[in-house]
């Protein structure tokens, strides 16, 4: 089972939540067991799994990313978004989860986040889901 999914973003660097719409397409997919592969088609944005009690996580990976990677005049391409580019590279486009018992099997306290590193956009991503 596969669908796509559409997300706006609202700033050049962000982390959205959406362990939510991944939860809920499992559910409404009655698959028990099995595994779920979360794909960004984009090359300056990403996916991660990280903390999602404390906001100030999200924050602090969005400030050391901009710091690692800061926006600079030397980068050649011409689009302007070479640290979006090379943020995305880090981060990676793709995630695979375990479905366990109709539901994401999370640590206490992960969440799963889209991350915009090119913003504000419309953009989209993918669930696939296999199941055992």
């Amino acid at each position: 089972m596969l669908k796509e999914f559409f997300i706006s973003t609202s700033h050049r660097n962000e982390f959205i939540d959406i362990t939510h719409v991944i939860r809920n397409f499992i559910k409404e997919s009655k698959i028990k067991n099995g595994i779920a592969i979360i794909f960004v088609p984009h090359t300056t944005a990403g996916i991660t799994i990280n903390e999602n009690a404390d906001p100030s996580v999200k924050r602090d990976m969005k400030e050391f990313l901009n710091k690692l990677i800061p926006s600079e005049s030397y980068f050649t391409h011409l689009e302007g978004n070479s640290d979006s580019h090379i943020k995305s590279t880090l981060v990676g486009p793709s995630l695979t989860v375990i479905i366990k018992d109709n539901d994401i099997l999370l640590g206490t306290w992960q969440g799963i986040y889209f991350c915009e590193f090119d913003g504000p956009r419309q953009r989209k991503f993918f669930i696939k889901l296999i199941s055992d």
